[in-house]
């Protein structure tokens, strides 16, 4: 099981999300899918926050990333936006699909935002210092407070 995951993701196969994806169309609850996107961007910051009290920059950047990752995907499958229904029929999300979802609100823009440039700066090219990084964090963890708060109803 462990190398079917490990070619999976080498194809840029997102298990987790194949997951959830499988979970929605076979529940009897819409809203179940969002929640477990929710509670899974939390798990994400959560152990973001872990990582850089472990000063490891590197894996609390790309950790928070993913967390927003999945308040876009839950955001756009909340407002069935075109994006979403693209990602659902080609398998797969595209940054350019997040970033455009991204931009609904300003709570959700501003958390993307923070969490790309982790992805990019903390992750990729390794060039924030801790103190930058648990800024940034901090407003992932907005963005997950205010999807809760908005996604959940």
């Amino acid at each position: 099981m462990e190398e079917l995951i490990r070619i999976a993701e080498e194809h840029g196969i997102d298990i987790e999300d194949l997951i959830i994806i499988a979970i929605r169309n076979r529940s009897n609850d819409p809203s179940e899918s969002i929640r477990l996107r929710i509670e899974l961007a939390e798990k994400f910051i959560t152990e973001a926050k872990e990582r850089l009290n472990a000063s490891d920059v590197m894996q609390a950047s790309e950790k928070a990333y993913k967390a927003a990752e999945e308040i876009i995907k839950a955001l756009a499958e909340k407002l069935n936006t075109k994006e979403y229904q693209l990602a659902i029929r080609e398998g797969r999300w595209y940054t350019y699909y997040l970033s455009s979802v991204a931009s609904i609100y300003d709570w959700s823009r501003r958390g993307w935002s923070s969490a790309y440039l982790l992805h990019v700066w903390g992750f990729h090219e390794n060039r924030l210092d801790s103190n930058s990084v648990r800024e940034y964090i901090k407003d992932v963890e907005e963005m997950i407070i205010k999807a809760k708060e908005e996604l959940l109803k």
